[in-house]
């Protein structure tokens, strides 16, 4: 990528802090990488917050790039833009975003480090309500609640381009498992601006969080009936399911809640064939959030894509809707808790991430 002259910038250093993967299951921190040249379409961030997200630690434990910086969501403050950039982000701006971290093929670019390089099309500027580690949080649970919506179950991204009117009760069903995950809560909302009939599962504890996200009804996903209740409620006509679980458990929720139309599910893992393969009239895929980045994610096995340029596009598109929504108060932050421990503290967020589920909130650390 061509380098740019910045349009202003403070002196950065040549040398950083980041967190870089030692090898699989294994983080360190360093001190000595190198700060990247600066795109023409691309900012630096200097970083004030990050936060852990589930494949933090499932991506180093099963194809850790050594050498890499890892990591994806952050929020901080721009100390250097590019000539081509958006026109509403200017020097100094409070911005949040993700990078593509854990990258064998851009090893220096990630969201585990104090200057972020990341373009600028992707960065949403933050109001002046979200804090920075409300802003760490959005990245990776936005791009993968808009993938799923408007990619893979293929509704239409002009239903966000304004805020809808109060909900037809003829409009789509749509059934988020998992609505108290960051995903989750990201989804519902957008689910429900778009004036679409979003629907939950999670424990008990998180209904407040689901119906405060937007959620019309939420539902225990523990219950025996959970699926048969879903159907009664939807008269049997559910046709979306988003999720944001994916465990053999949820996938059979889902298929059991959608109609008897059959329908779309989306999951953020790899699907139980057995599971899917019971229901043919469902179509069944698996999102993945570093596709909208656009090129090849170099994973091992069911996790590796190739290149998809149209991802990219999309995520462009997108972002600068949200943006808008964002601008008006009409995206809230899905809960977070603030951790201490510096950079230290993010390798104990990945390792605490590993061994336990962050319900109904996400760790943050500023850094």
């Amino acid at each position: 990528m061509p380098s740019a002259t910045p349009s202003a910038i403070t002196t950065l250093p040549t040398q950083q802090t980041a967190i870089v993967a030692e090898g699989p299951g294994k983080l360190t921190v360093r001190h000595d990488l190198p700060v990247p040249a600066l795109g023409a379409a691309q900012a630096i961030v200097k970083t004030a917050a990050v936060a852990i997200n589930p494949a933090d630690a499932k991506m180093l434990d099963y194809s850790a790039a050594v050498g890499a910086i890892h990591g994806y969501d952050f929020a901080g403050t721009i100390v250097a833009l590019g000539t081509d950039v958006p026109p509403h982000l200017s020097m100094g701006d409070r911005v949040a975003g993700l990078a593509h971290g854990g990258n064998a093929a851009e090893p220096m670019i990630g969201g585990f480090c104090e200057y972020v390089v990341v373009d600028a099309d992707l960065l949403f500027k933050l109001p002046d309500r979200m804090s920075f580690g409300q802003g760490a949080s959005l990245g990776t649970g936005v791009g993968t609640a808009l993938l799923c919506i408007f990619q893979e179950l293929g509704l239409p991204t002009s239903l966000l381009e304004q805020p809808a009117p109060p909900t037809d009760h003829d409009a789509s069903f749509v059934l988020v498992a998992g609505g108290s995950t960051a995903t989750g809560t990201r989804a519902i909302q957008f689910l429900k601006i778009a004036g679409l009939r979003p629907i939950a599962t999670s424990s008990p504890a998180n209904f407040d969080l689901c119906l405060r996200f937007g959620a019309e009804r939420v539902f225990d996903y523990r219950s025996p009936t959970a699926a048969a209740d879903i159907r009664t409620y939807t008269h049997n006509t559910l046709k979306y399911a988003i999720d944001c679980v994916s465990q053999a458990d949820t996938t059979q929720l889902c298929y059991g809640a959608i109609g008897r139309a059959g329908g779309k599910y989306v999951s953020l893992e790899p699907y139980r064939e057995t599971i899917t393969a019971t229901r043919p009239t469902v179509t069944p895929s698996f999102a993945m959030v570093l596709t909208m980045f656009g090129d090849k994610v170099d994973l091992d096995g069911v996790y590796g894509r190739e290149a998809r340029p149209g991802d990219r596009r999309f995520a462009s598109h997108t972002w600068a809707i949200v943006q808008r929504l964002l601008d008006r108060g009409l995206i809230q932050a899905h809960p977070v808790r603030e951790m201490e421990g510096g950079w230290a503290g993010v390798i104990k967020g990945v390792d605490m991430i590993r061994s336990q589920a962050m319900s109904g909130y996400k760790l943050v650390y500023g850094v």
